[in-house]
């Protein structure tokens, strides 16, 4: 490190990604959480279970080739170029990739990706809980949390993506490369899935079947929040010189950018973030009238929407714009869940899924003509590109291989459990601890009667 300005701007920067990945850490908590307060008591340990293990499963996976996938892939797909020497920076072989004092960023920002992974694997998670196979779901997990998602990232998320530079493709905040490819990755499973014994009557009505403890999903989704912050700063630089990129940015003042290298300040995201999380909080109050599990759920759901354009939004616009998308979403969860008996366990599909694809949608209008990038050449942001891109996050992405995969795990019977199994509660048939507790504790009471007897 050249100089005390250098020195002390990488350190800095080491530590605030270090710091970002430990807020994002709550959100696996969050998830976790929720996830076992929405089950049932007989299926809680399971629950946890299948959450818990996506965390080495995409880890590992995740330094293996996930990283490679995105600094490699930012070009057109098929007729586009590999970035070879970006990717050969970021394999697991490299010495970026090991404890290198030379090189202080790429552990901790290696980290926040992996983060932003687990929780579009916890997506995905949190939809099909309480009747698919464990193997399953971490098969899934690989594939959203180390493949799919890193891939739209590599396009859409990268200063050099393909989409930035053609499209004008604008998602600082992960509405489309997370939340959508997630929620449309979850839609894919479920189709195949199908619904929980007992969600549909015969003639189709649907039956609410409730969480078994509000309280962990209240804590549960408010961890989500708190998490948040730390994804929001995560998808910031927290400190760069203009010479960096090119001298785009104009002037001689050092400052943060988002992930394309646009300037932005944690100021900006700290209005809208509260602003969109508000209108969010509100509008689901009122359309739901007052159901406490979609009020939570929809202000996460306005943070998601207003996500893609929150480092350019007035504070007010982040407010109407995370008001109305939830009450879209909202909409769209029941109508979906009615047409098509879709038993969307959290709502996972509408909160991140739908509310993440209008939000890339309506940052096209909100923002038209506003720069995609600070790099001359780039496509200025448009509606046109941003519906693009919307439609390759939700659809090309995420619920196509979905939908293959689950379709291949179901023809091998190896993606759902047995009705039997569902039934009984996934503890008792996985867990043969809880089975054989169950057994003492009724031999025992067995023995007590006939000794009263």
């Amino acid at each position: 490190m050249d100089g005390n300005l250098n020195a002390i701007t990488t350190i800095f920067t080491e530590f605030y990604y270090w710091v970002t990945v430990v807020f994002m850490f709550l959100i696996h908590v969050g998830f976790c959480m929720y996830e076992v307060g929405a089950s049932r008591r007989k299926n809680h340990m399971h629950t946890l279970m299948k959450n818990i293990m996506i965390i080495p499963l995409v880890t590992i996976t995740f330094f293996f080739f996930g990283w490679w996938i995105y600094w490699a892939f930012p070009h057109f797909p098929i007729i586009g170029s590999i970035n070879w020497e970006a990717g050969a920076a970021n394999t697991p072989w490299s010495p970026n990739m090991a404890t290198e004092l030379s090189d202080r960023i790429t552990g901790v920002f290696w980290a926040a990706f992996l983060l932003f992974s687990w929780t579009a694997a916890s997506i995905v998670s949190g939809s099909v809980i309480e009747r698919i196979r464990s193997s399953a779901l971490w098969v899934h997990a690989v594939l959203i949390g180390s493949v799919f998602w890193i891939i739209d990232a590599a396009w859409g998320w990268h200063w050099d993506g393909w989409m930035v530079h053609v499209l004008g493709y604008h998602d600082a905040y992960a509405s489309g490369v997370i939340h959508a490819v997630a929620g449309g990755y979850a839609l894919g499973v479920l189709v195949v899935l199908g619904p929980r014994i007992g969600k549909f009557a015969k003639d189709g009505t649907p039956r609410d079947i409730p969480p078994h403890n509000p309280w962990m999903v209240t804590v549960g989704l408010f961890l989500i929040y708190t998490g948040f912050w730390g994804f929001y700063a995560a998808c910031n630089v927290p400190l760069i010189s203009p010479e960096v990129i090119g001298g785009e940015i104009t002037g001689t003042t050092w400052t943060a950018t988002n992930i394309y290298l646009g300037p932005t300040t944690l100021g900006a995201i700290t209005f809208n973030f509260l602003m969109s999380l508000s209108g969010g909080l509100m509008a689901t109050y009122i359309v739901s009238k007052g159901d406490a599990f979609w009020t939570f759920s929809g202000g996460l759901a306005g943070i998601i929407g207003a996500s893609a354009g929150n480092d350019l939004y007035h504070p007010i616009q982040a407010m109407l714009i995370g008001a109305v998308i939830p009450v879209i979403a909202y909409k769209l969860h029941y109508w979906v869940e009615n047409r098509f008996k879709i038993d969307d366990a959290v709502g996972a599909v509408a909160v991140h899924g739908y509310s993440g694809f209008m939000g890339v949608v309506v940052a096209g209008f909100v923002l038209w003509g506003a720069p995609s990038s600070p790099y001359e050449g780039y496509a200025a942001i448009n509606p046109l590109g941003q519906f693009l891109g919307a439609i390759i996050m939700f659809f090309v992405l995420g619920f196509c291989p979905a939908y293959v995969v689950a379709r291949i795990q179901a023809a091998r019977g190896t993606l759902r459990i047995p009705p039997e199994v569902e039934l009984q509660g996934l503890d008792f048939a996985e867990h043969h601890a809880y089975e054989e507790a169950v057994a003492e504790i009724t031999a025992h009471h067995h023995d007590h009667l006939n000794s009263n007897s």
